[in-house]
């Protein structure tokens, strides 16, 4: 999609369609709609006054040949409460209004910017990418024709600052980083091995400029990485251990942030293994390794003043004769010895190891991302990423970051009482702590790992996907939580 600015008046712009949005209350009368001609708004009066016109989020109205505009239609788009607008509602509007025209073969859109607020060009950059995009790439008839080709944002009159054209792009790398991550997960499990993920992985290091680094079943084994071995030697596909580094030169020495992401290509469940019924979608269990991919795609551009290390533990749980089974002990990187009460909880293996890797390689605060429980889709469902973590400085600067970008996170606790679930008898800890306070017991066994580095965990299993179509999304993987760690790395860069 080619983004740009127009900057000519609102009445003359000449383009498929001009967009705008207005608030509930007021739908003929506020939001960017007042930037309108007198003789546009005098129309949309007109309906509102007959009911077609109400400003409720995300409701769509198109004009043909507007009164008062050289455009050929105009399309408002109802932003909801004007006390609950934000970025982040920008950036949902912006989307409708692309996945909107699209659907009626408009490849064209000029989107009406608030010029006053200093966020409006990214929100409505990172909106309009990641709503044109479809999860069809294995489809015959594919969305492609439908694709809008030219976003422009209408200033009506002033010329973009600079710091205006570098927040448009800012929004563009963020939203492409996104959709590079919902490839990814999007991606059947044939074509995603770890071994795949991890040429996936080397081109992106190769494309940006990042460091790139891979280890083999041999590396793995040489370091004696026994949790993520065990979870990856029932497959013919061998796990692999992914390294990712941006380590600009003139970045302080510390701290050095490690990004650990799950890359389970496909969970069968192993020996104790799932019901068919949904085993299809265990293709996305590698979506916190895609995050952290994304993640890194996206600071390479935007490039901040702070190192950053991505370790990817990518692996397959696979039933076989070789398969590792409930009973087993392994012993990890860190040299706890851990017993597999369960093979289907392997995520926590693998990010045992990569945690441990992390911290080998110098990292000094640990992130992870991974689609790590069920049970946090029961307590949060898709609308809400789980956050845990031992140290409440580091977890408060995460929410924090959420909070500026607009992405629903909640704190869930990781008191001690709760290892008393995940003791074993026979090994340090046991891989599982029972069905009650599964995505707490879950997120305490990775943060073992973690030891006194700060650490937090993102559980996105119900957020790394969505079932449902939305107005402003298609259905499919999101690319969640990418937004919350670019600003949280770029917050915590140095300021030149």
């Amino acid at each position: 999609m080619e983004l740009n600015f127009i900057s000519d008046a609102l009445e003359t712009v000449t383009c498929s369609v001009l967009a705008a949005y207005s608030f509930e209350g007021n739908p003929d009368s506020s939001g960017t709609v007042e930037r309108l001609p007198s003789a546009t708004r005098s129309l949309l009066g007109e309906l509102r006054s007959s009911g077609e016109l109400t400003g409720k989020a995300y409701e769509c109205t198109l004009i043909h040949r507007p009164a008062g505009l050289a455009a050929q239609k105009l399309l408002v788009v109802g932003a909801g409460k004007p006390e609950k607008f934000d970025d982040a509602q920008e950036r949902r509007l912006a989307g409708t209004a692309v996945r909107f025209v699209r659907a009626r073969s408009a490849h064209m859109l000029a989107w009406v910017l608030d010029s006053s607020r200093p966020g409006a060009a990214r929100a409505a950059a990172e909106g309009a990418i990641v709503a044109d995009y479809d999860a069809d790439r294995y489809r015959t008839e594919r969305n492609g024709e439908r694709r809008v080709d030219k976003f422009l944002l209408a200033t009506g009159g002033p010329t973009p600052r600079s710091e205006t054209r570098q927040s448009l792009e800012h929004g563009k790398i963020i939203a492409e980083a996104q959709n590079f991550v919902r490839d990814l997960v999007n991606e059947p499990s044939n074509t995603m091995t770890p071994e795949i993920l991890a040429g996936r992985a080397r081109a992106m290091a190769e494309k940006v400029g990042l460091k790139f680094d891979v280890l083999d079943e041999a590396r793995i084994q040489e370091l004696k990485m026994g949790a993520l071995w065990a979870v990856g030697q029932g497959s013919d596909a061998p796990p692999r251990m992914i390294v990712v580094r941006y380590e600009p030169a003139e970045a302080p020495v510390a701290p050095v942030i490690g990004l650990v992401g799950k890359g389970i290509t496909f969970d069968t469940g192993g020996i104790s293994i799932k019901p068919s019924e949904a085993m299809h979608e265990m293709k996305t269990d590698m979506a916190g390794g895609a995050t952290m991919l994304g993640v890194m795609q996206a600071i390479a551009q935007i490039k901040p003043r702070i190192r950053v290390i991505a370790v990817v533990p990518a692996a397959e749980n696979m039933p076989s004769g070789k398969a590792y089974r409930p009973g087993d002990v392994v012993t990890s990187m860190s040299g706890k010895t851990i017993e597999v009460l369960n093979t289907d909880a392997e995520g926590r293996l693998a990010l045992a190891d990569g945690l441990a890797y992390a911290k080998q390689l110098g990292c000094t605060a640990l992130i992870d991302a991974a689609t790590l429980t069920g049970a946090v889709m029961i307590a949060l469902g898709n609308i809400t990423t789980g956050v845990f973590g031992w140290n409440q400085e580091w977890v408060n600067k995460v929410l924090a970051s959420a909070t500026a970008e607009g992405e629903r996170m909640w704190q869930l606790p990781v008191d001690d009482e709760y290892r008393e679930l995940y003791k074993s008898m026979i090994a340090d800890i046991a891989n599982t702590g029972g069905r009650y306070g599964g995505a707490i017991t879950a997120a305490m066994f990775v943060g073992e790992f973690a030891g006194d580095t700060p650490w937090v965990h993102l559980d996105i299993a119900g957020t790394r996907w969505s079932n449902d179509e939305k107005p402003y999304r298609a259905k499919g993987p999101t690319g969640a939580v990418v937004p919350t760690l670019v600003h949280l790395l770029t917050e915590l860069a140095p300021k030149k």
